[in-house]
């Protein structure tokens, strides 16, 4: 009777730890900020972005020359639609001559709020979701932002070089772009990495039964991720989500070595900038990640608006402050 109850206590103490660990992790919230103004992402355009830069053949893989150079005309034209003032930032990532595309709303002289996407994919595949759908919600945003009067200015980047063999390595787009803003007079308060957002199913798989305990077991959510040093952000980002659309979210505030710096944030981190990543939890949703079958046509571009329409309300707040 002894071990069992000593059992049964263990496991009681473990239960407890756990769900403690969970609430610190997931970081449940209330509440919602009113949604900013009447402009609303759209569908079709969203859907529209997608398909241009997922085209059978066009492929953005930095051993395409022809297929990055006709990503990057793209995004930059669709920048050039708006207010914004447009340019490229050139470099070199290995022999490839490559560059991120960049749109800034508001005085140079302002702080920046900096919103990310990369615009490359892993080899010759379609990469819809990772990461045409970030990128079309970046001119969304844009489209969204022209003409708005900020205080803050707001800075949208394309990044061109984030996929293997580049990640993790100094010449990741994100990292040549940070590299230029700490050489800046203005700082920059915050980043938005916007990383695979489109893909929405009805059964979400977990690597493990402890995330299921966590996290809804439906795959209709979008996640913020960030670490615990980003948890006062990510709680003010989840707020903006809320007010914006009906669309579940969700967030992870934790240690990055858990897969929250799989993007373009961790070049922002290192430099010491608070940044957290939206996304549709990429490979632990999506079993088209890096595959022939990550096409337009499984994106949920309704979803995909509301979560655009999320970001743009946390990026207006942000501004705001």
């Amino acid at each position: 009777m002894l071990f069992i109850r000593v059992l049964a206590g263990t496991v009681f103490g473990l239960a407890v730890l756990w769900l403690a660990l969970a609430w610190v992790i997931r970081q449940p919230n209330s509440g919602s900020e009113p949604y900013p103004g009447n402009e609303r992402a759209d569908a079709a355009r969203l859907e529209q972005h997608v398909r241009f830069l997922s085209a059978p053949g066009e492929w953005r893989s930095v051993h395409s020359a022809a297929g990055m150079a006709r990503a990057a005309d793209y995004i930059a034209r669709a920048f050039s639609t708006t207010s914004a003032r447009v340019f490229v930032q050139p470099y070199k990532a290995g022999p490839v001559e490559t560059k991120n595309v960049v749109a800034r709303f508001g005085l140079d002289t302002r702080p920046r709020v900096v919103i990310g996407a990369h615009y490359d994919v892993f080899g010759d595949l379609p990469g819809a979701d990772d990461n045409a759908s970030g990128v079309a919600g970046l001119l969304e945003l844009a489209r969204m932002l022209d003409g708005r009067s900020l205080p803050t200015a707001v800075e949208l980047v394309a990044y061109s070089s984030e996929e293997p063999p580049f990640f993790g390595g100094p010449e990741m787009g994100s990292a040549v772009h940070v590299k230029e803003i700490q050489g800046a007079a203005t700082k920059v308060p915050v980043m938005i990495s916007l990383e695979m957002i489109g893909y929405f199913t009805e059964e979400q798989p977990h690597p493990g039964i402890l995330l299921s305990t966590i996290y809804p077991r439906h795959g209709r959510y979008i996640a913020l991720v960030g670490r615990w040093a980003d948890r006062d952000l990510v709680a003010d980002a989840k707020r903006c989500f809320r007010g914006a659309s009906g669309l579940d979210v969700v967030s992870y505030s934790g240690p990055t070595g858990l897969g929250a710096d799989l993007s373009d944030q961790r070049n922002y981190w290192a430099a010491g900038i608070p940044a957290f990543m939206v996304t549709d939890t990429a490979f632990m949703r999506n079993p088209n990640y890096h595959a022939a079958t990550d096409t337009a046509e499984t994106l949920d571009y309704a979803r995909m608006a509301q979560v655009v329409d999320g970001v743009f309300s946390t990026v207006v707040m942000l501004a705001r402050h």
